[in-house]
């Protein structure tokens, strides 16, 4: 495949590759908050109401799911990125500044994922997408029949 080529090919893929990405974010970002609030996966439960890991716990896990299914992507991103920020430089600065460092790369790259999220969308298979015709006509959401070439 020659390089033009295959630039036209990756870019006609890049809103299905796009909302794969959200779905996995969703799903890792689901299951921190899941395990924060419910103690589940080899995680203790941090107690109701617990300043700031309950209420973290509890965005994490509302938010997670509304990027997984593309509802309310880019609010829900923008909160996401943002949690993610403080986590990073109240909990994790501190012991330096660099992730690796710190044991703040979880929270960094989770920041970062969500930040693009706000400026992209939802990409494809997203629910918003499906449900609302007028979402069809948004740059910011695509259908996979658009994908084919």
């Amino acid at each position: 495949m020659n390089t033009p080529r295959l630039n036209d090919w990756l870019t006609t893929r890049q809103p299905l590759v796009l909302g794969l990405f959200r779905i996995v974010l969703g799903v890792l970002f689901a299951s921190e908050g899941a395990a924060t609030v419910f103690g589940i996966l080899d995680r203790k439960a941090s107690p109701v109401g617990d300043w700031p890991f309950w209420y973290a716990g509890v965005i994490e896990l509302t938010c997670g799911i509304l990027v997984l299914l593309g509802l309310a992507t880019r609010p829900a991103a923008f909160l996401s990125s943002g949690i993610m920020a403080f986590a990073y430089f109240t909990e994790h600065q501190k012991e330096g500044l660099f992730p690796l460092q710190n044991g703040g790369l979880s929270p960094a790259l989770f920041c970062w994922g969500f930040l693009l999220l706000v400026f992209t969308g939802p990409g494809a298979l997203s629910l918003a997408g499906l449900t609302s015709r007028e979402s069809t006509n948004r740059p910011d959401s695509h259908r996979v029949s658009e994908q084919s070439s």
